[in-house]
Formats: structure tokens, C-alpha cells, sequence
């Protein structure tokens, strides 16, 4: 059986979500798809990789939405933004801890003599290549950042 693409596990976890009556999560499953319809519409088919990097978006207008409502006093639009973050999160891959990243950024960055500044570009694309969608690029440039510092 061929491996199921991210398209068909949506339309999966969308007509479950239709058949319970979660309206919530029903509509952010919509959103998302729709998102990676329009995606696939631009460059073609969307591929695992271009998935979580559609939902790793998702997820950050969540947050961003979040904190604006929070600080507009809208506590009730901050919670709905935060729950529907809840629910993409569930399709990003399992991250990988950060004592781990840091862990293998002090091991890259001693084998390669790297020190701050141009060390930064390289440390940065080895841990992509190491964990790819299992850490988010935000959390990557923090501790490369660390390391280098560091040293």
C-alpha cells in the first residue's frame, strides 16, 4: 500500500471530526486544508517536508494571533487561537529535545572549528540536516547561536 499523503490524512481526520461534531476542530482542519490545496495549486503536489513547513506557518499565525488578542484584552479569541494551535500541532513530527540539539551542536561545532559569526550558516545547515522537520528552525537558530557564543 502506497504511504498516505498528508492531503488524504486530512480529509481522514476531517470527516472523523465531522461525524463527532467538533466544530473547532473541524474548521481549522478545513483551513488547513484549503491551505495546502492552494499550495499544491502553486507548486504542485506538497510533499511531508512542505506539509509541516505549511503547518509550522499555521502554527506561528496562531501564536501571533494569540498575543495580539491577549494584549487587546480578548482572552476568550486568544484561547480559541492557542486550542486550533493544539490541533495542527498534532501533525507536526515528534520534536526532538533541546539538551539533544545542544548536544549535537557542541559536537558539530568543536569537529569543525566553527566560531561566531561565519560558523553560524554551517552549524545552522548541519542541524537541519540532522533533525530536519523534528526541530523548528527558531529553536535551531537559538542554540546554534548559544553554542557559538560560547566558544
Amino acid at each position: 500500500m502506497a504511504t498516505e499523503t498528508p492531503q488524504h490524512r486530512l480529509e481522514s481526520d476531517l470527516r472523523t471530526a465531522m461525524k463527532a461534531g467538533e466544530k473547532e476542530r473541524l474548521s481549522t482542519l478545513r483551513m488547513l486544508l484549503t491551505e495546502l490545496n492552494n499550495e499544491a495549486i502553486k507548486s504542485g503536489e506538497v510533499d511531508e517536508a512542505g506539509f509541516v513547513a505549511l503547518v509550522r506557518r499555521a502554527i506561528k499565525q496562531r501564536d501571533e494571533a494569540a498575543e495580539q488578542f491577549a494584549k487587546g484584552n480578548r482572552p476568550e479569541l486568544a484561547a480559541k487561537e492557542l486550542r486550533e494551535r493544539e490541533i495542527l500541532a498534532a501533525y507536526l513530527p515528534a520534536q526532538v529535545d533541546e539538551a539533544t540539539i545542544r548536544a549535537a551542536a557542541e559536537e558539530i561545532a568543536a569537529s569543525q572549528g566553527l566560531a561566531p559569526g561565519a560558523g553560524m550558516g554551517v552549524l545552522m545547515k548541519a542541524l537541519r540536516e540532522k533533525f530536519g522537520a523534528s526541530a523548528d528552525g527558531a529553536t535551531l537558530s537559538r542554540i546554534s547561536k548559544e553554542t557559538l557564543q560560547n566558544r
